[in-house]
């Protein structure tokens, strides 16, 4: 595997679940990849690929062009950290009772940080004219989420916006790629919060997360990271302002509201 070899990658929330499952990918196929996480816990996730690590907090623009500055010349981008909201103290997320805090943090995150990760990228991948950007986002665009209603709308951000930066870049006669990648139920540690603390409260969690799913269960992170270097190889590189689910079958025809 040595596709993304002579690549620099950056990669945010690698630290751990698909971030770092890409991470990974990435360094097996040959590219020289940049983990960035607010989580310290990174470190050891690029000394194990023999990739460097930046402390990033997405949301902050002076930190893209610090990180940015120590990079340099880049390939390929992943943004994909991102949060559901659930991550701290129990909060309302839907649309009647989430406070306007909690919804601008979300949103913050999943979309200020992929819009600030896609110009950080056009600027330095425009002096070599290409480069690859693929923006995670989740099966939750394209359907709402009444329990979790900014999760839902930022991502259905992300989705959109990925569009408009590869017409963007396509206009500007650049070589430059944006796609977008939808998980469903991938089993990572963001779904820890929502599974419970017993094992039969875990059981039970699992089962009716995908209940609506074709194939009956969780996916995993690999799985994600393999399309993601399809589309960081020059394999896809006419590929560009597409999406790629990977959600077991979800979207084919499922009816079900999501819980």
């Amino acid at each position: 595997m040595s596709r993304l070899e002579g690549k620099t990658a950056l990669v945010t929330g690698a630290a751990r679940g698909i971030g770092e499952a890409i991470a990974r990918r990435f360094a097996a196929e040959g590219a020289l990849v940049w983990v960035t996480d607010i989580d310290p816990a990174g470190e050891a996730v690029a000394d194990s690929i023999g990739g460097h690590f930046a402390l990033l907090d997405v949301t902050d623009e002076a930190g893209w062009d610090l990180v940015m500055g120590q990079v340099g010349a880049l390939d390929i981008l992943v943004n994909n950290a991102g949060i559901t909201g659930f991550e701290g103290a129990p909060a309302a997320h839907d649309p009647e009772h989430a406070s306007l805090a909690d919804w601008r943090h979300v949103h913050a995150v999943n979309l200020d940080g992929t819009f600030l990760g896609c110009r950080a990228a056009i600027r330095a991948m425009r002096p070599a004219g290409k480069g690859s950007i693929i923006n995670i986002s989740s099966r939750s665009c394209i359907v709402g989420i009444p329990a979790a209603a900014a999760y839902a709308s930022s991502k259905a951000a992300v989705r959109n916006h990925s569009k408009s930066v590869a017409l963007w870049c396509a206009q500007q006669g650049l070589a430059i790629r944006c796609n977008s990648i939808h998980p469903a139920a991938i089993m990572t540690p963001m779904w820890e919060p929502m599974l419970g603390t017993t094992t039969a409260e875990r059981e039970a969690a699992m089962k009716a997360f995908v209940a609506d799913t074709p194939l009956k269960r969780f996916g995993t992170a690999d799985k994600v990271a393999a399309m993601a270097a399809y589309l960081a190889a020059d394999e896809s590189a006419y590929v560009t302002g597409s999406e790629f689910h990977i959600d077991g079958g979800i979207l084919a025809g499922s009816a079900a509201s999501p819980e």
